[in-house]
């Protein structure tokens, strides 16, 4: 199980930085409004797959799915090596080559239930922090069984070696809502911060396509690095203070993150010299731009020795009035979302897992990943609408007031949020 992580992971995080250059390159025709269908599009397949695996897995075999799955996500990363290929519609293929990625990418809905069933409360937070670090390859700690929160196993168990439960109770759906949409708000913030990366870096240091790449791709090994020292922290951490305080804290640590990254100061973006030069004026910017540009003192036009348009295009009209993200603004942002957001990921569904107690989990699990998935279908969309047409500003400013929602919604339901054992008398809340 930690090994189809850790390769999901690795395939994801290769391709992302890449997408909106790669994109740019094999089809001149796509603008930053697709790349947000492009970035979508592999949510878009995970949330059509997650409940479906999440379902398959509890009545047959969990290998099934996952060697499907697996063949898919093989073809369809192909298909996305070659879709420089074709002569026409080339955007076209990559947005199916992604969707059927990201397809593939549902069984993460069978690896989560299968660590919920085969661990006790005790150890549900170390495994699913093990999960998200992607520590261990190619072996699958515990026991081939399921068992109950304490821990003991079922007498009964079909042909895959899962235990059946008739656990009395039932599950708490206000508590299972809940997470479903703190999940889809975790996922949603950092969908946009990955989608947005690129674009932004692009625009405000004014980095080529190959810089962009490469830069964001060593920020985002540094965060991974972050990620990983995280969650083992956060499995010592969590026996002393529980999942819900340390979520709570997560949430507060991606709204500095954000709240960090609103533009200041006076300082405007270098702004593409081509466009400038070609007199590409957006229709809609306001009469005092549309004097010659080389005459504004505040502008300064930038250019690259190898004809590639850099800096922030004269298209975005808030280019031209929005004041620039400084580098340690947006390196700052980074080191916070990095520590935020796998706090909030691992915890989220330990407490779902533990909300859910000793029944099968397949299909809660599938929703909890297509709820996820949702989040990364709308998040680029968001972001690469809102930012193209308002700016960074008006982007971040909004993602600030979903987490801040988020976090209200967490304390009307933070009571709430226990152990299926616990809810029912059968532990002491101390002991998970």
């Amino acid at each position: 199980m930690y090994l189809t992580m850790f390769l999901s992971s690795v395939g994801f995080s290769i391709v992302i930085m890449s997408v909106w250059p790669y994109l740019q390159k094999i089809d001149p025709t796509a603008d930053a409004s697709f790349l947000g269908w492009i970035i979508a599009s592999y949510s878009i397949g995970q949330m059509v797959a997650s409940p479906l695996f999440g379902l398959w897995s509890n009545y047959r075999p969990r290998r099934e799915p996952l060697v499907i799955s697996t063949a898919i996500s093989v073809a369809a990363n192909c298909l996305y090596a070659y879709v420089h290929v074709p002569h026409s519609h080339n955007k076209y293929y990559m947005l199916t080559a992604r969707a059927l990625v990201g397809f593939g990418a549902g069984n993460v809905a069978v690896v989560r239930s299968y660590i919920a069933g085969a661990t006790s409360l005790t150890e549900r937070t170390s495994a699913m922090a093990n999960t998200s670090a992607c520590q261990a390859v190619g072996f699958i700690l515990g026991p081939e069984h399921r068992v109950d929160d304490m821990g003991r196993q079922y007498k009964s168990v079909n042909s895959d070696g899962e235990g059946t439960s008739n656990a009395e109770g039932s599950i708490d759906h206000v508590a299972v809502v809940a997470l479903n949409i703190l999940f889809f708000v975790i996922l949603f913030v950092f969908a946009v911060f990955e989608t947005i990366a690129t674009p932004l870096t692009m625009d405000m240091y004014s980095w080529t396509r190959k810089e962009a790449v490469f830069y964001n791709g060593i920020i985002l090994s540094v965060i991974g690095i972050e990620s990983v020292i995280v969650f083992m922290v956060v499995k010592t951490l969590s026996k002393k203070t529980g999942e819900r305080a340390i979520l709570h804290a997560g949430l507060l640590t991606v709204l500095v993150g954000f709240f960090i990254l609103l533009p200041w100061g006076k300082k405007l973006p270098n702004i593409q010299w081509q466009e400038i030069k070609n007199n590409s004026i957006p229709r809609t910017a306001p009469s005092e731009m549309l004097a010659p540009f080389w005459n504004l003192p505040e502008l300064q036009l930038s250019s690259n020795h190898t004809g590639e348009p850099v800096g922030c295009p004269v298209t975005q009209s808030w280019c031209l009035n929005t004041p620039m993200i400084y580098l340690a603004q947006y390196i700052s942002s980074d080191v916070l979302i990095g520590l935020g957001y796998p706090v909030c990921n691992v915890m989220s569904y330990t407490l779902y897992s533990k909300v859910l107690g000793p029944k099968p989990q397949g299909v809660y699990m599938g929703w909890l990943t297509a709820s996820g998935s949702g989040a990364r279908i709308l998040g680029p969309v968001f972001v690469s609408q809102i930012y193209t047409h308002l700016g960074p500003r008006w982007a971040f400013s909004l993602i600030c007031g979903v987490v801040v929602v988020s976090l209200l919604l967490l304390e009307i339901v933070y009571k709430r949020l226990i152990a299926f054992s616990v809810r029912y008398g059968r532990m002491q809340e101390e002991n998970c």
